[in-house]
């Protein structure tokens, strides 16, 4: 035994460094395990959609840059000189190339850009022949089938992120994908959020990835949230102005604007001073052939008078019927944009009724550039650019949860598995009952609004629910022990 060990002679305590505090593990509310389940769930079962999505709409990014290899001699003139020709004789030329088909609108050629004449026949659907002529020389520089002006390659492009060329059928995934774009993103947001209660040498990884984390899950879920959080807005837009065209909510929307009296004011084209009914779109092919509109003096007329009615830039006339006045609308979908409408007497020349821009219903408003942002023309390259970004920083975002989901999986001998393990259940039921009596309404209100949204919630609820089923009828049954005899 050591001197130091007798009793009497032990020196007195020193006091010892104070340790460090163990953080206690923060126990997930019954809100956390439900979001961080039904994120887990729908970035399984609905990225496939997303990763088709964004695959297809980053090829369409380039679209305006492909149209200029593929089809520069017909979009654009040799040498911009000179005092363009008059309508008249760009539109003769195009129906001497063109002699079927009924003529259904002129965009007059400016700078650079060659004077298209479209014509509509019964036999291409809502497709269209467009003859393309050289203003200043009058020149045929060729015709190609369009769809409301697009050129066959940024058809072709659309079609794929729109439908997979699948028609109505293939609508339905761009509208899975559109309808949880938004879940995901906020989901991720507030599951994000919840690890603001970190510590502040912590805080700055919430915005910037963890680069001192080990490799592993850690490192992949900081590269998968940050990302997702710097990304945020612009997923939440483009899942908002997809929706707005989808097949379903599209359809929702649309009425909703209806029914608010928010949607695309019509223009009048009688010449009686009769208003236009309800509605409007910003897709129009132009009417039935007139009279009136196989005279190419009438275009002239009619340009004449839109410009003197201060319709600048690019424009498209559009014909109307027999007795009806044409449609002259401004097309200049850059920013600022120039979307002014007016209806001109083809035979008067006089402008009968008017719809400006800034006449529109906000929503109307919002909904027009919403839409021309997320097709990528409304700040030319620029908006190219962040959407081509956004759809990269997509794509890594969901390659990132995959990873997360095969790094988390059970390795043990024992327990040995291809993937992870899905959140623990039981979320909702730990929910308060008030927050069920606002949540249920809000749900079918969100899935009525929303019909695939709807659709795929339900089906993940049987889903889930039949894999509780069977995991609780596999699971052992524990053996209760005998009460003590006299007790």
């Amino acid at each position: 035994m050591s001197v130091t060990d007798l009793p009497g002679d032990r020196p007195p305590d020193l006091p010892s460094a104070p340790a460090d505090p163990v953080r206690p593990a923060r126990r997930a509310t019954p809100f956390a395990a439900l979001l961080v389940r039904l994120h887990f769930y729908a970035g399984i079962l609905v990225a496939p959609f997303l990763v088709v999505a964004a695959l297809t709409g980053l090829a369409y990014t380039v679209s305006p840059q492909l149209d200029q290899v593929l089809y520069g001699d017909q979009l654009t003139v040799a040498t911009v000189g000179g005092q363009p020709r008059s309508l008249a004789e760009q539109v003769a030329a195009a129906r001497t190339a063109h002699p079927d088909g009924a003529l259904a609108g002129v965009r007059p050629g400016t700078g650079e850009k060659t004077t298209r004449v479209v014509f509509s026949q019964p036999d291409l659907g809502d497709r269209q022949h467009t003859v393309y002529v050289d203003p200043y020389t009058g020149e045929v520089k060729g015709q190609l089938t369009t769809w409301f002006g697009s050129t066959p390659a940024t058809t072709w492009l659309d079609d794929l992120h729109r439908n997979l060329h699948l028609g109505e059928v293939g609508r339905h995934y761009s509208e899975i994908a559109a309808s949880w774009l938004w879940v995901l993103v906020l989901g991720g947001v507030v599951l994000w959020w919840r690890r603001r209660a970190a510590p502040r040498s912590r805080m700055r990884h919430l915005v910037v990835p963890d680069l001192s984390a080990g490799k592993g899950v850690r490192r992949t879920r900081g590269w998968h949230a940050t990302t997702g959080v710097w990304l945020a807005v612009g997923l939440i837009f483009l899942s908002a102005t997809g929706l707005t065209w989808s097949r379903y909510a599209g359809a929702n929307f649309s009425a909703g604007l209806d029914s608010l009296r928010a949607g695309t004011p019509a223009i009048s084209t009688t010449l009686d001073g009769t208003p236009p009914a309800a509605g409007g779109g910003e897709h129009q092919h132009g009417g039935p052939s007139s009279a009136a509109a196989e005279d190419p003096a009438a275009y002239d007329r009619v340009l004449a008078s839109a410009r003197g009615a201060g319709l600048s830039g690019p424009v498209e006339i559009v014909p109307g019927d027999l007795g009806a006045a044409w449609t002259v609308a401004q097309t200049d979908n850059t920013w600022p944009v120039a979307r002014d409408r007016v209806a001109v007497d083809p035979t008067a020349g006089t402008v009968t009724a008017r719809s400006d821009f800034a006449d529109w219903p906000l929503l109307a408003r919002l909904s027009s550039l919403g839409i021309q942002a997320h097709m990528g023309v409304l700040f030319g390259p620029v908006n190219q650019i962040l959407l081509a970004g956004l759809a990269l920083g997509l794509l890594c975002v969901i390659v990132w949860g995959y990873r997360m989901w095969w790094q988390r999986r059970p390795t043990r001998t024992d327990r040995r598995a291809p993937v992870g393990t899905p959140p623990a259940r039981g979320g909702v039921r730990g929910l308060p009952w008030w927050v069920l009596l606002l949540a249920v309404p809000a749900t079918v209100a969100l899935g009525w609004a929303l019909p695939w949204f709807g659709v795929t919630v339900l089906g993940f609820l049987v889903v889930d629910t039949l894999l509780g089923a069977v995991a609780r009828r596999r699971r052992p049954a524990v053996p209760v022990s005998p009460a003590p005899a006299g007790s």
